[in-house]
């Protein structure tokens, strides 16, 4: 079984005093113990039910101005005994990186909120049966569904424990609930498929396991008769399971490496109207139930709800220590961090706040666009901005949903995009990366 927290925080106790002894200026060490449980189906067969324990620890230590961090599932003493004499050894002989190196003691964080991240109910076997059987017989009950991908049921929980020989030393655990469920409207070469789900913290915080698979199979059955549309310069409305993909491109051009490198359309933006005035980018890790909540950064230091963007004006970078070092700031608490890499810069719930009209208000006056409800592959051009993927979705004609598309590309540019970007009103918190319908005028499609 996993270990208590306490256990845990007194082995990465024992194991940072060794790396201490055995050399090593300063050490961190944090530990994952997971637990889960997972279930899939396809026509109504179980095609896996798996529960599965596991734990991992990494220890990260410095010489000087030089790093080595290694990783281990085995705590055996003469096992963690070799892994402090690699880490120190390995450590001994890389190059040094005058950015490197644990928090001042005097910034770690020394209290953090409870954010309510743990349901502690683990649930049965049968009852991760029954939700996949609700969600595919739904969604094979509408009409015009042929066929089943499968669904699948998953609940989870992880305890993660830090400490470092600067004075840290915390924990927290996640729970985690899924269910998903993918099915194919039509025959032959007529066949479309889409698909729906819905994640929470805790259990009661899920959506309805009919309600998913009615979305399921409804979506696909709109799919079918998918036309291809001529090249044209047009609106596109990215629909919300899309819509986030532009915030992850963001984070991608606001990351402090990024940045550090020089390798970001943006390395030159900080303060300036990026967005629309209006536009609102939030990241609040301390959401209660948040899909990415966490109480303090992957490095022990505070974090706190911050406007990534205000009224359109980028105001800050994610940064974590060794990025915020390189630029000469201090850190905005965005560390996140495994057991085998050392730290780097992650948002955690990250959102666009919702716009004043409703998404049918915000297409009724295209007279022609494309409603994107998909896209694949990625051609994201991170030092330039240059944007291009494929999509499908619908085409929109005078204000209205028209008829499906298919195998068309978007292209663009995310500069101009952003700046063109509205958003709608309709966001829900789903994934931890969330927007609402968002339309970008002046895109390109390219169809036949």
């Amino acid at each position: 079984m996993p270990a208590s927290q306490d256990d845990s925080l007194s082995l990465l106790g024992d194991l940072i005093a060794q790396a201490r002894k055995a050399g090593a200026d300063s050490a961190d060490a944090v530990l994952f113990d997971s637990v889960s449980l997972s279930l899939s189906q396809r026509l109504g067969k179980p095609e896996k039910l798996e529960r599965a324990e596991s734990g991992d620890l990494g220890l990260r230590v410095f010489v000087g101005r030089r790093m080595a961090m290694v990783s281990s599932s085995d705590r055996k003493p003469a096992a963690l005994k070799e892994l402090v004499e690699r880490a120190v050894a390995m450590a001994r002989n890389v190059p040094e990186d005058p950015f490197c190196g644990l928090a001042d003691p005097d910034s770690i964080a020394r209290t953090w909120p409870d954010l309510d991240l743990d349901d502690p109910r683990e649930p049965a076997a049968e009852t991760l049966i029954e939700q996949a059987r609700i969600a595919e017989e739904t969604a094979l009950a509408v009409d015009g569904v042929t066929n089943s991908e499968g669904a699948e049921a998953n609940w989870g929980r992880v305890g993660i424990v830090m400490v470092g020989s600067n004075g840290f030393a915390g924990g927290y655990t996640v729970s985690s609930r899924s269910l998903s469920v993918s099915v194919i409207a039509g025959e032959g070469t007529a066949m479309e498929t889409d698909y729906d789900w819905t994640s929470a913290v805790y259990a009661e915080d899920m959506e309805d396991a009919a309600a998913i698979g009615r979305r399921a199979g409804e979506r696909a059955v709109r799919r079918l008769g998918a036309r291809k549309v001529a090249t044209a310069r047009v609106p596109v409305v990215f629909d919300p399971r899309v819509a986030n993909s532009l915030l992850r491109h963001l984070v991608g051009a606001i990351s402090g490496p990024a940045i550090a490198r020089g390798t970001s359309f943006l390395k030159d933006r900080l303060g300036d109207q990026v967005f629309a005035a209006g536009i609102r980018i939030v990241d609040d890790p301390h959401m209660p139930r948040g899909r990415r909540s966490k109480p303090f950064d992957g490095e022990g230091m505070p974090n706190r709800r911050r406007e990534i963007v205000e009224d359109g004006r980028l105001t800050t970078w994610l940064l974590d220590l060794r990025s915020a070092r390189q630029l000469g700031l201090e850190t905005t608490g965005h560390a996140a961090r495994g057991t085998a890499s050392p730290p780097s810069p992650s948002p955690s719930n990250l959102y666009m706040e919702p716009g004043p009209v409703s998404p049918e208000e915000l297409i009724s006056d295209i007279e022609s666009g494309f409603y994107v409800t998909q896209m694949m592959g990625s051609a994201v051009n991170g030092l330039t901005g240059d944007y291009s993927r494929g999509a499908t979705g619908f085409w929109i004609e005078r204000g209205q949903i028209a008829y499906p598309v298919s195998e068309v590309t978007v292209a663009g540019n995310l500069k101009d995009m952003f700046l063109r970007l509205r958003p709608a009103n309709d966001l829900v918190f789903r994934t931890g990366i969330d927007a609402p319908t968002i339309r970008i005028d002046n895109m390109t499609v390219a169809g036949k």
